[in-house]
């Protein structure tokens, strides 16, 4: 066995177990109801993505079933794959990995306040620090979409190119998040549905108070550059 194949086996295994293991912060954080939503990662290194299998419980997920697939959204066979049918938002995942180089992970929820902005095909408007520090403005409407297809991708990579959100709120749908690995794309998605309550509760009281976009810019470019380790 070359090396070549022994660095895509480890890469593959060290990846379907952290995308096995991060659903459980969906469960966690109460972001899922039933077998609904997945996260996905890139296979560091190789043209390659591991995704949630399709209909299988949150408490029966493994690193063994998590699902090895092409960047085109195929089933990889043989000793690397399983069994198992991918989840159906498996060529929305595809799309943007193929068209986000820059992107490691893609998360999508059904939780409930970011359903609920969604639903009203409304922005999340950056109100609050945290979404200023978060995701560096106001989380934007994605198209609808149906999924199957590659359609709800399209809707992810055309709203988020050239926007600083990792959040996209897919019209009458749901939430999206993308980041640099499996992990930071799981913490967009908890504080995207924190920031989401939190906006939605502030503004049943009354009426919100915007946030000078040049104090936007200069949280986001602290919290992203200066804030915590490095």
């Amino acid at each position: 066995m070359n090396t070549h194949t022994l660095d895509l086996d480890s890469a593959v295994i060290a990846t379907r177990a952290e995308v096995a293991e991060l659903h459980a912060e969906l469960v966690r954080y109460g972001l899922v109801a039933w077998t609904g939503g997945n996260i996905s990662g890139r296979v560091p290194g190789h043209e390659l993505m591991v995704i949630k299998p399709s209909g299988v419980s949150y408490d029966n997920l493994t690193p063994e079933n998590m699902i090895l697939c092409t960047l085109d959204g195929v089933v990889v066979a043989g000793t690397l794959g399983s069994e198992n049918s991918p989840s159906s938002d498996t060529a929305a995942h595809a799309y943007v990995y193929r068209n986000m180089p820059e992107v490691g992970g893609v998360v999508h929820t059904h939780s409930t306040y970011a359903v609920a902005w969604a639903a009203r095909g409304e922005p999340i408007p950056c109100v609050i620090t945290a979404m200023a520090d978060e995701f560096g403005g106001d989380v934007p409407i994605g198209p609808f979409a149906i999924i199957g297809d590659d359609s709800i991708g399209k809707g992810i990579v055309e709203t988020l190119t050239g926007h600083r959100s990792r959040a996209v709120l897919m019209q009458n749908h749901g939430p999206f998040t993308i980041g640099r690995d499996a992990s930071d794309a799981v913490k967009a998605a908890v504080m995207l549905e924190d920031v989401a309550r939190t906006v939605h509760v502030a503004r049943s009281g009354g009426e919100l108070v915007s946030i000078p976009q040049d104090r936007i810019d200069s949280l986001f470019h602290r919290y992203q550059h200066v804030y915590g380790q490095h």
